[in-house]
């Protein structure tokens, strides 16, 4: 295969990670460049050359990517990123120094994430509960990991998969049982405002093992998400184990009402990287409980599927595919 072909350069950056992809003209797939630690590099420029490096490096290709999109957990449409839970910085013009690309796209990394569903299998993800998703209908992916993401997707009457971007991760936390409110309490007075992202997050499982802490009048032994995670799933920490209760009680609770909101009958998709790695405990968790918990609309959302995506690129997938729109 000629490695003079054009290509073009399509990312998902969160807060933790950045993976990199390489799209070659006519193709619908990506090839993987390499996945970096936010952490380890000073600015978003360093990454940038890093991964042409890589390129070149790799024998992937002997030119200049002609365009790039990236699917940044931020908001997309300022003339400067700044992403929410990292300390990176960029424009297009520090795009176009570092790489040669002219023509950069940029989209929330959830919305590609949304743009990915129609394409995902069966072999990409696992049911949690009953419900067939609806052709056609509107779909919502939504998800916990560094922060928490939320997007729909609309297919037009002509076919056509339409992206509904936003930041629903800030909305508002409303707790359903008394200990989530105490919880919540406990937050607010940290934080002022608690949005649903101050639970559904890696610091978020942090927050609500505090909180119940506080709650419970113990004192704490993790300080780490892992750690709680880990605890939790070995039974050595009943704590452990209410935290992770809670905050897939929340999820479950907060998937129903972006289900409602959107009228997503063609299903609800957890994506991120908590959900997959809890796999076992979430179905033994209330998420589907909470998720249908919505009194009069309980019904309504029986009808509705939720999966966890265990596609480990659909960021990197959504943005190709955002490239040929």
């Amino acid at each position: 295969m000629s490695r003079k072909k054009h290509w073009h350069l399509v990312g998902d950056i969160g807060g933790t990670n950045a993976r990199f992809g390489l799209v070659r003209d006519g193709e619908h797939r990506y090839e993987s460049i390499a996945t970096y630690q936010v952490a380890n590099y000073p600015d978003f420029g360093d990454v940038l050359s890093h991964v042409i490096d890589d390129v070149t490096t790799q024998g992937l290709a002997d030119s200049k990517p002609e365009r790039a999109c990236f699917a940044v957990a931020a908001p997309p449409d300022f003339e400067t990123i700044a992403f929410t839970n990292s300390h990176w910085r960029f424009d297009r013009a520090l795009v176009a120094a570092k790489t040669g690309v002219q023509h950069v796209h940029i989209m929330n990394d959830f919305a590609a994430v949304a743009r990915a569903l129609p394409a995902l299998t069966h072999n990409d993800m696992e049911q949690i509960g009953s419900g067939r998703p609806a052709a056609g209908a509107p779909m919502v992916a939504l998800g916990p990991g560094t922060g928490f993401g939320v997007a729909g997707l609309v297919t037009c009457h002509h076919g056509t998969p339409t992206v509904v971007a936003g930041e629903g991760g800030h909305v508002d936390f409303a707790p359903v049982t008394d200990v989530e409110a105490s919880v919540l309490d406990f937050l607010r007075a940290r934080y002022g405002r608690v949005s649903i992202e101050r639970l559904c997050c890696g610091e978020g499982i942090v927050n609500i093992y505090q909180g119940l802490a506080n709650h419970r009048n113990m004192s704490p032994i993790h300080t780490h998400a892992s750690a709680i995670g880990k605890a939790a799933q070995t039974g050595d920490d009943p704590l452990a184990r209410e935290t992770l209760a809670m905050f897939f009680s929340v999820l479950g609770a907060s998937a129903g009402n972006f289900a409602l909101t959107f009228g997503a009958r063609g299903g609800v998709y957890i994506a991120g990287g908590i959900a997959p790695r809890y796999l076992d405990f979430l179905r033994r968790s209330d998420f589907r409980a909470r998720f249908l918990a919505k009194g009069r609309y309980a019904d309504y959302l029986s009808t509705i599927p939720t999966y966890v995506v265990t596609h480990g690129g659909i960021g990197l997938l959504g943005a190709t595919l955002a490239l040929e729109d």
